[in-house]
């Protein structure tokens, strides 16, 4: 299975950009998504953007996936 996180776009050049996702950034390719724009959120998965997302669906995977993450962080598995 396969992770892809909605991560918000930043700044772009013409082959990548920098996404930011709760303070942090990273540099990703936007081969794969060209219509990507500054604000828009992303897919990133593998250090690519793979498709676009509207900001009510990526808050929504994202609070699907932190509540996901909860138990483990109780149990101390998560750093």
């Amino acid at each position: 299975m396969c992770l892809a996180i909605p991560m918000r776009l930043v700044e772009r050049g013409e082959l990548d950009g920098t996404v930011e996702l709760d303070g942090v950034r990273r540099r990703i390719g936007l081969l794969l998504c060209p219509e990507a724009a500054v604000g828009d959120h992303v897919l990133v998965h593998a250090g690519y953007a793979i498709g676009s997302i509207d900001e009510v669906e990526a808050e929504r995977t994202l609070a699907l996936i932190r509540d996901a993450l909860r138990p483990a962080a109780r149990a101390g598995g998560l750093p």
